[in-house]
């Protein structure tokens, strides 16, 4: 008789007492009828009565001692699982009903780890939370399904496999940050294979403004991503840094440039309607994401402001590279002239 592998449910909540009721729900719903083992909430230093909230819903909670992160955490909860596959769920996502078994069928392939996508009709009714929601979901929606990194917002992975690669780095990423990336090319590196699977599908909750947005997108992802990227690590033809979105950069960037340059009157205003025809025909299954959730007045202002997005990431990238580039000059030793040949061979210790 083959036995079901366990599953805990881990969530890291650091003030999260506007969003757990709602997302410990339906984990604490699954817990009671048997589909997964146990829920964890492991309290990063809050001060709203977040520990006392998850306590009262029913989920065991482990307190980090102060604020440490998301990374270690999570790491804290999955030294104290029980169940053999460690589910992470962020404390602002309401994961569906099925999301468990579609979990439990996908590991058992012998895959090391599956991660799934936020689904299209995101509550909070402003155009940030509705863009970066939805653009989130497509991305996740059209990933390559033998993906080449890992989301910790509703993923989950083998605890051996976890373990074995040292679980998230809480050294490097002591902020929420892009500590689940760098477990997925971890557990990539060590031999593993990692699943996409859409229909594994949660409700994101977070309210996005323009300042957190571009915060989060530049502080705690653009840059710590470029740097590990830059340093060998990781990549892949996936998901938003795949050939195709490098080509709808590049378009975006040039759009950019056209702009200005048509603006001082270098060239002509046919110039950038052209590339922003370009911009639009390539990023059509965007457009209609945002047309089927929102209407043509939305689709097309989340479609201009994406092209935003390209402009910087790239700038971010580019400046991350040219610092890396430049450090290294700065450090590489000078060659020295005259030096008398060596023979290795007489030298002591070589």
């Amino acid at each position: 008789m083959t036995v079901e592998p366990t599953i805990t449910a881990i969530t890291p909540a650091y003030n999260g007492s506007t969003v757990l009721r709602q997302s410990l729900t339906p984990l604490i719903e699954l817990h009671r009828r048997g589909v997964i083992s146990e829920v964890i909430v492991v309290d990063d230093g809050s001060t709203d009565g977040t520990p006392d909230i998850a306590a009262s819903l029913g989920a065991r909670v482990i307190a980090t001692g102060g604020r440490c992160g998301p990374a270690a955490a999570r790491n804290l909860g999955a030294a104290s699982a029980q169940g053999s596959i460690l589910w992470f769920v962020d404390a602002d996502v309401v994961v569906a009903d099925d999301a468990a078994e579609h979990i439990r069928h996908m590991l058992a392939d012998g895959s090391v780890a599956v991660f799934g996508s936020y689904d299209n009709s995101p509550p909070v009714r402003n155009f940030l939370s509705q863009y970066k929601n939805l653009v989130h979901h497509h991305y996740h929606q059209m990933g390559r399904r033998d993906a080449s990194t890992f989301w910790a917002g509703c993923g989950a992975v083998w605890k051996d496999a976890f373990l074995k690669v040292g679980g998230f780095d809480a050294v490097r990423y002591p902020r929420p940050s892009i500590e689940d990336i760098d477990l997925g090319y971890q557990l990539r590196a060590a031999g593993g294979r990692i699943r996409l699977a859409p229909e594994i599908q949660g409700t994101h909750l977070k309210v996005w403004t323009l300042k957190g947005l571009l915060i989060t997108e530049l502080r705690d992802r653009a840059i710590p991503w470029a740097l590990l990227l830059l340093s060998g690590a990781g990549g892949g033809n996936d998901l938003n840094i795949s050939m195709t979105e490098r080509v709808r950069a590049l378009i975006a960037c040039l759009l950019g440039l056209a702009l200005l340059t048509s603006l001082a009157g270098v060239t002509s205003w046919w110039l950038p309607a052209v590339l922003l025809s370009m911009a639009f025909a390539s990023n059509l299954e965007l457009f209609s994401v945002f047309m089927r959730a929102n209407g043509l007045s939305f689709a097309i202002r989340g479609l201009l402001f994406h092209q935003f997005y390209y402009l910087y990431s790239t700038a971010t990238y580019c400046g991350c590279w040219a610092k890396s580039r430049i450090s290294r000059l700065l450090k590489k030793p000078s060659p020295v002239k005259n030096s008398p040949a060596v023979d290795l061979e007489s030298e002591p210790g070589v």
